[in-house]
C-alpha cells in the first residue's frame, strides 16, 4: 500500500486511527504515530495481535451476517481502509452488498473515499457516532440502508474510545431502535480483563494522543447486547470467536486483548 496525502491539521499529535492502521502494516500513519505505536507494541505480550485479531474478527462477523442473508452493513467507526474491509468481503460473497462506512477522522473519510471510488452500493459518511442523527440522517446513508430490512452494525474497535462517563447503551439506542428483526449488532472493546498492569501501561501511552481509551469488563460488553440473542460462542476473546478451521495462530486468546461478540435481533 503506497502513501497517499494526508488531510487535517494536525500530524504532531499521535492519533489511535493512524496507530491502528500502523499495527495493521498500513501506510497511512506518520512519525508520532509510529513512536506510540511501537511503544504500545513494546507495552504487550504480543503487540500487533490485538489489530490483527481484531481485523480478523470483524471478517468472520462479516461472513456469519452473509451466511444469514443480511447484505446492508453500517460500520460505525470504520477507520482507514485496509485489506479485507466490510465491502471487500460482502461482495466477495454478494455483489449486491450494500456498505456504509462511518468515521470523524479526516484522514479515514479522505482514504476510504478514495478506496471507494468508483465502488457501487458503497459510501462514506464524515460524521461522530455519537451524533446518530448526523448519521442515520446523511444522505448516503438513507440512500443505500434500507431499515425495514436486516442491517449488520458493526462497532469493531471503537466504543472503548467512549469515556465511563458516557452512556454507551444510549449512544447505541438511536441505531439500535431502528434495526428490523434478523439484524446484527457486532462489537470487539479493550478490555483490562487479566490484564490489568500491561492494559495500565498502554493507557498511559494513549494519554499522549488525541483520543484516551477506556476499557470495560466482559460484564459490561455483555450488558450491550440487551434485546440481542447473543450468536454462539457469545462474549469470547476476538480470536476464539468463529476462528476459521485453517487458522494457524496459536497465540494465547487473551493476547488478543479485546473482547468481541455478534448478537442477533430476533
Amino acid at each position: 500500500m503506497e502513501p497517499t496525502p494526508f488531510v487535517g491539521p494536525d500530524l504532531t499529535t499521535p492519533n489511535p486511527t493512524r496507530i491502528y492502521d500502523y499495527s495493521l502494516g498500513g501506510a497511512h500513519n506518520v512519525a508520532a504515530d509510529r513512536t506510540v505505536g511501537d511503544a504500545i507494541i513494546a507495552a504487550t505480550r504480543n503487540g500487533r495481535q490485538v489489530a490483527r485479531a481484531n481485523r480478523d474478527f470483524m471478517r468472520r462477523a462479516v461472513r456469519h451476517c452473509l451466511t444469514d442473508g443480511v447484505t446492508q452493513f453500517l460500520d460505525l467507526g470504520s477507520g482507514i481502509p485496509s485489506v479485507g474491509n466490510v465491502h471487500e468481503i460482502a461482495k466477495a460473497a454478494d455483489p449486491s452488498s450494500r456498505v456504509v462506512y462511518v468515521d470523524n477522522e479526516a484522514v479515514a473519510v479522505s482514504q476510504t473515499r478514495a478506496v471507494l471510488a468508483g465502488v457501487d452500493r458503497t459510501a462514506m459518511v464524515q460524521a461522530d457516532l455519537r451524533n446518530a442523527a448526523a448519521v442515520l440522517e446523511a444522505a448516503e446513508t438513507r440512500g443505500l440502508i434500507d431499515f425495514d430490512r436486516p442491517v449488520a452494525l458493526m462497532t469493531v474497535a471503537v466504543l472503548h474510545y467512549l469515556g465511563h462517563e458516557e452512556d454507551v447503551l444510549a449512544v447505541l439506542a438511536p441505531y439500535h431502535r431502528l434495526l428490523a428483526p434478523g439484524s446484527y449488532f457486532v462489537v470487539s472493546h479493550a478490555t483490562a480483563d487479566g490484564r490489568e498492569e500491561e492494559a495500565a501501561a498502554v493507557a498511559a501511552r494513549f494519554e499522549a494522543t488525541t483520543h484516551q481509551i477506556h476499557y470495560r469488563s466482559r460484564t459490561e460488553v455483555r450488558e450491550l447486547f440487551g434485546g440481542f440473542s447473543l450468536v454462539d460462542p457469545g462474549v469470547v476473546w476476538t480470536s476464539e470467536w468463529r476462528p476459521d478451521d485453517d487458522s494457524d495462530d496459536d497465540t494465547p486468546p487473551s493476547d488478543s486483548a479485546c473482547w468481541a461478540g455478534v448478537g442477533r435481533l430476533d
